[in-house]
C-alpha cells in the first residue's frame, strides 16, 4: 500500500495497481485481498490503493506508474448501494470502511475510479471488476435515476470488464498484458467492439439493444433472462448493440476446481486489516473468524445476484483445505475459539453437484419450483465437516451463519437434527421472504409450506435437545407482483404466531437480477403484467404494514441526482412513450 512496502520487498515498481472502494481487510472473504493474492503467488507485484480520495489523482499515483494495467472495483457492494437505502436516504455508516463511517467511496465509484488512473497514467489499460461492474455489465435499470443505463464500461471508457469470479480471468488478463497480447476473447470479462467483431466458431447470444430496451421496457426482462441463460451454459458469446457499437461478452470463465480453490483459499491471509488503520473495520469484526466453504448458489432467486455473479454451478473446497485453514486460525493470538460461520451463498449446498453434469439443464433455478433430482446435497457429509471442525483444539463452537436452505435440509431428517442441536447458536437464519404462493413464484422461492415444515422441525429437534432456539425469518416487502393485501395476509400469519419482525428488507431493485427488470418492465418472467409498488409511499406503505413506526421520526435525504419516480405500473404505453 506504500512505497515503504515495496522497498521492504525489494520491489522497484509494481506489474498490477487495485483500486478499491473498501478499505484493506487482507482476508479470503474480500475479493480484491483474494485476487492480490492469487497474483501474488503467480509472480506478479501488486500494490492496492484503498479507498483513495477522489477530488485528485495524489492517491492514485503514491506508488508509481504499474507495468500491465490498473484494477478498479466499488469494493464488495455496489457502491449506490452502499450508500442509499431502499427509500432512498442516506445511510450513516459503512461496513467496509475504518470506524464504519460512511462517505469514504463515491457514488458510481468504478467510473469515478478509472477516471482518476487515467489521470494519473495516461495510456494504461484500466479493468474493471468486482459487484459493481459485474452485474451492470450491459444495459441496467438504475434504481437510483429511475432510468436504463448503459453498460459500466461505456461510462467508465475502461479497457475490459472481468465479470463473476476473477481469479481465472485476472490471471490470463495479466499474462496477455506482459506478452503485449490482445485482450480479446478472455472467458469471463466483456469488452467494447464493432459489432462486426465477433468469433466465427462460437455460438452468439444477440441481446435486444440499448435502444430497444428503452423503447420497449420488456426487452431488459428478455436480456436479463437471456444473460442469466448464457452464464448457466457457460459456452456462449453474448452481444449487445449500443449505438455503433457493441458490448461483447466472452463466455464465462469456468469455476474453480476444487484443487484450485484449495490453493486459492490456503495462501497466506494475515486475516487482518492493514495496521496503517487506526479505527476498526466492522466488516472485518464480523467476517474474521468465518471459513468460507463454497461458492456458487444453485438457488436462483429472482431477486439475487448471486448465480449471476458467482454462476449456479457449486465450487467447493476439500474437507482437509477447510480444516487446516481453521488450525491456522486457532493458532492465532487472541483467537476466542468461536467459528462464526462455515459456508458461503447457503452453507448446505457445500460439496453439491448436479448429477447429470448440468450440460443439458433449461431450468432458472435447481431448487425452483422443487429441488431437482439432479442436484445432489450432501448434507450429512457437511454436518460431518462441521464436527471435524468443532472437535479440533481450540474450537469451542461452530456456527453457520450464512444460513441454510430449508427445502435442501428438510431432504435429510438427521441433517436437519444436527444443524438445529450442534450448529445453531440461538438463532438460526432462514429466508422464507413471504407467505403468498404467488409472491413466492415470481421469486423462485418455496411454498409456505415448506418453510412451516421446516419450522416444526426446528421446533421438535430443539426441545429434543432442550434448547431454547429461534428461527429468523427473512421477510420482503414492495417486490414486484406484491400487493398490500398480499403484506396484510403475511402480517396476519405473523401476528397468528405471535411474531413482531425487527427487520424487514424492502425490495431494492439492483442491476442485473430478474426482479429488477420485472420491476422495471412491470411484468412476470413471461411478459405478463403485474402490479408494482413503484413510488417511494407505495413501497413504504407496504413496508409499514409489517413495520409500523418505520421511517416515522426519520428525516428524508434522497440520493444524489435521484429523481421522484410517478407511478407507471398503470401507465405503460405512456411509459415507452417516453423512453423512460
Amino acid at each position: 500500500m506504500s512505497r515503504e512496502e515495496m522497498r521492504v520487498l525489494g520491489w522497484d515498481a509494481l506489474d498490477i495497481l487495485f483500486v478499491t472502494g473498501d478499505a484493506y481487510v487482507d482476508h479470503p472473504a474480500f475479493g480484491v485481498a483474494l485476487l492480490g493474492r492469487w497474483l501474488t503467488a503467480h509472480g506478479y507485484r501488486v500494490g492496492l490503493v484503498a479507498q483513495p480520495r477522489w477530488q485528485d489523482a495524489e492517491d492514485i499515483a503514491r506508488m508509481g506508474r504499474p507495468r500491465l494495467f490498473a484494477g478498479v472495483t466499488a469494493g464488495a457492494l455496489d457502491s449506490l448501494l452502499a450508500h442509499y437505502t431502499a427509500f432512498r436516504k442516506k445511510r450513516h455508516d459503512d461496513a467496509y470502511t475504518p470506524g464504519g463511517n460512511a462517505g469514504a467511496r463515491p457514488n458510481r465509484a468504478c467510473i469515478v475510479y478509472a477516471n482518476l488512473v487515467r489521470r494519473a497514467f495516461p495510456g494504461l489499460p484500466v479493468i474493471l471488476g468486482g459487484i459493481e461492474a459485474s452485474l451492470r455489465r450491459i444495459t441496467h435499470y438504475d434504481f437510483w435515476t429511475d432510468a436504463l443505463r448503459r453498460s459500466i464500461l461505456l461510462d467508465a471508457k475502461a479497457d475490459l470488464l472481468i465479470y463473476g469470479m476473477g481469479e481465472r480471468a485476472v490471471l490470463e488478463t495479466a499474462r496477455r498484458c506482459a506478452a503485449g497480447e490482445s485482450l480479446a476473447d478472455i472467458p469471463g470479462t466483456a469488452r467494447i467492439a464493432a459489432p462486426d467483431q465477433l468469433p466465427t466458431d462460437a455460438p452468439v447470444i444477440r441481446l435486444p439493444s440499448h435502444e430497444a430496451m428503452e423503447a420497449d421496457p420488456l426487452q431488459l426482462l428478455h436480456a436479463t433472462l437471456a444473460l442469466e441463460r448464457q452464464v448457466h451454459k457457460g459456452d456462449s458469446y453474448a452481444v449487445q448493440s449500443v449505438g455503433t457499437r457493441a458490448v461483447i461478452l466472452a463466455p464465462p470463465a469456468a469455476p474453480l476446481s476444487t484443487e484450485e480453490m484449495d490453493r486459492l483459499y490456503g495462501l497466506p491471509f494475515a486475516r487482518a486489516a492493514h495496521p496503517s488503520y487506526t479505527a476498526a473495520i466492522p466488516a472485518e469484526e464480523m467476517l474474521r473468524a468465518s471459513v468460507t466453504s463454497h461458492r456458487g448458489c444453485g438457488g436462483g432467486c429472482s431477486f439475487c445476484s448471486l448465480a449471476l455473479h458467482q454462476g449456479r454451478r457449486i465450487s467447493s473446497r476439500s474437507e482437509e483445505s477447510i480444516l487446516e485453514e481453521v488450525r491456522r486460525m486457532a493458532r492465532r493470538p487472541r483467537f476466542s475459539g468461536a467459528i462464526s460461520d462455515v459456508g458461503g451463498p447457503t452453507a448446505n449446498m457445500w460439496q453439491a453437484h448436479c448429477a447429470l453434469g448440468g450440460a443439458s439443464c433449461r431450468r432458472a433455478s435447481c431448487c425452483h419450483p422443487t429441488p431437482c433430482k439432479s442436484f445432489i446435497t450432501p448434507q450429512r457429509r457437511h454436518v460431518a465437516l462441521l464436527r471435524a471442525i468443532r472437535d479440533l483444539p481450540g474450537i469451542k463452537h461452530v456456527r453457520v451463519a450464512s444460513g441454510i436452505r430449508a427445502d435442501l435440509a428438510l431432504r435429510d431428517d438427521e441433517a436437519v437434527y444436527a444443524y438445529t442441536k450442534e450448529f445453531t447458536g440461538g438463532q438460526l437464519k432462514v429466508a422464507p421472504e413471504h407467505c403468498s404462493d404467488a409472491v413466492l413464484r415470481l421469486m423462485r422461492k418455496p411454498p409456505l409450506e415448506i418453510f412451516e415444515r421446516f419450522l416444526a422441525a426446528f421446533r421438535r429437534n430443539s426441545r429434543q435437545a432442550g434448547r431454547e432456539q429461534y428461527v429468523v425469518p427473512y421477510l420482503m416487502s414492495g417486490f414486484p407482483g406484491c400487493t398490500d393485501e398480499d403484506m396484510r395476509e403475511l402480517a396476519r400469519r405473523l401476528a397468528v404466531r405471535g411474531w413482531k419482525p425487527q427487520q424487514v428488507q424492502c425490495f431494492i431493485p439492483t442491476p442485473g437480477t430478474v426482479a429488477t427488470a420485472m420491476f422495471y418492465a412491470g411484468a412476470d418472467e413471461r411478459g405478463n403484467p403485474l402490479y408494482v409498488a413503484r413510488t417511494d409511499a407505495e413501497r413504504l406503505r407496504q413496508h409499514r404494514i409489517l413495520m409500523p413506526s418505520f421511517g416515522r421520526d426519520t428525516p428524508r435525504k434522497p440520493a444524489d441526482g435521484a429523481r421522484r419516480p410517478a407511478s407507471r405500473h398503470t401507465d405503460l404505453p405512456a411509459r415507452r412513450r417516453r423512453g423512460t
